[in-house]
């Protein structure tokens, strides 16, 4: 059984460090240049942290009210019945986690190898590979382990996310700021606002996270206060961090440079510290991709094990260490496919369709879904309640809709196959299972 030893710091540190990976490093010059300004390039920023609050009481709610392992996975099921729609949901979560997950740690991985020839300069594609799969052997090792062990590393992780945060700030500071600011070439001065959803995609990217403690609900103490709190927490502090390191960014490079350059922050360094400085500065922010991946794959572990424990999911996921009280074989499971994926794939490849994928089986599915959980309980039952109901909960739904047309037709393709694909699927085993809705209704419980 999965013991509640995550106190609020280890829970807030495990959120910060998910957030804070490979992200907003290689996404700063998409935003910028996307944007077409850097007054326009912090509007995006400040709009992803704002979208990310908002959520975040959809989340807070849900986690206070059923703090399990999984997260979504035991929201959708309990929220649209457990034995009824419920069980759709559920599945249709965990099935793209199944693909989506191993992706997400393969496109980290992969951006950390590409990042790292800053420091050692071109790489073949099989050294590139080879460095990423290095990667994510490392993550698996160090999440071999009882959570407790895993809390305290998350805290020393934390440390060095912050530390190179607030040195990437302070030489803003310290340095002087261009003059006169300048605009990225060949797009139109001023903030773009017919591009502001386009920008929100990878900044919302580098906001993804901040739910994290959701999915290791059951191994959180007083779960009903430390969730809720450890997500606005999180989210105000990494904001604010992202906030300050833009605008030090922008204050030591010019727009033209910014859009254009592969390694923004290290080039930045560069110009107020010299090269020497900019190589500790890049070690240090590949420090902090290890600490992102570290994080997510904790996260994501959790998830087809809680599936497997209810039966909605291949049983050997749901094992645990027989000491330590870990899904081991889930942590072995995906840190297997993401060493093929980041193998075989490419990093463009790889993080197609990551939001998108997720918009209709799990942000507006929740949000749908905790006003059917309200409905059928109360709002009284709910050990954590949201201000202003149903507001939130409204804009949530219609912002995930926003980022969801805002994306290219591709992502938009993969984002309505996938379900419809897991539907049919679940189907197919329902049907071979009798389970619903294949099952008499007398005999649902």
């Amino acid at each position: 059984m999965l013991r509640r030893e995550l106190s609020f710091f280890q829970a807030t540190a495990i959120n910060m460090i998910d957030m804070v990976g490979i992200g907003p490093f290689v996404t700063t010059a998409l935003v910028a240049s996307t944007m077409g300004s850097s007054e326009g390039a912090l509007l995006a920023w400040a709009c992803g942290m704002l979208i990310a609050l908002i959520d975040a009481s959809v989340w807070s709610e849900l986690g206070a009210a059923m703090p399990k392992a999984g997260g979504s996975y035991a929201f959708l099921r309990e929220a649209y019945g457990p034995s009824t729609l419920g069980r759709l949901m559920a599945f249709l979560f965990v099935w793209q986690t199944t693909f989506q997950a191993p992706l997400v740690v393969t496109s980290g991985a992969l951006g950390f190898a590409t990042y790292a020839t800053f420091v050692t300069g071109p790489l073949t594609p099989i050294a590139t590979r080879g460095i990423a799969v290095g990667v994510i052997l490392l993550l698996v090792l160090l999440l071999y382990r009882r959570v407790a062990a895993i809390g305290t590393i998350s805290v020393v992780l934390w440390t060095c996310v912050i530390a190179t945060m607030g040195w990437i700030v302070v030489s803003g500071i310290v340095a002087p700021a261009v003059t006169p600011l300048q605009h990225a070439t060949g797009v139109a001065d001023g903030i773009a606002w017919n591009m502001l959803g386009a920008a929100l995609l990878p900044t919302i990217y580098s906001y993804l996270g901040y739910y994290n403690v959701c999915h290791l609900g059951a191994e959180v103490r007083n779960p009903e206060r430390v969730i809720p709190r450890s997500m606005y927490l999180s989210i105000v502090g990494i904001g604010a961090l992202y906030l300050s390191m833009q605008w030090a960014i922008t204050r030591v490079l010019d727009a033209e440079t910014i859009a254009s350059s592969s390694f923004v922050v290290s080039t930045m360094l560069n110009a107020v510290w010299g090269s020497t400085a900019a190589y500790i500065g890049t070690i240090l922010i590949l420090v902090v991709a290890i600490a992102s991946l570290f994080s997510v794959m904790l996260g994501y572990t959790r998830i087809p094990y809680a599936a497997a424990q209810d039966g909605l999911f291949f049983r050997v996921f749901g094992k645990e260490h027989p000491t330590a009280n870990f899904p081991h074989v889930s942590l072995l499971i995906l840190g297997a496919v993401s060493v093929v994926f980041a193998a075989t794939l490419s990093l463009g490849d790889s993080i197609k369709a990551i939001i998108t994928m997720r918009v209709f089986t799990q942000f507006i599915a929740q949000a749908a879904g905790l006003m059917v959980l309200r409905r059928r309980v109360g709002a009284g039952q709910m050990p954590w309640r949201m201000w202003l109901y149903p507001l939130p909960v409204i804009a949530t739904i219609a912002i995930w809709l926003w980022l969801f047309w805002s994306a290219d037709t591709t992502r938009q393709i993969v984002g309505i196959v996938a379900p419809v694909v897991g539907t049919f699927v679940y189907m197919v085993i329902a049907r071979r299972d009798r389970q619903w809705p294949f099952r008499p209704l007398e005999n649902l419980t």
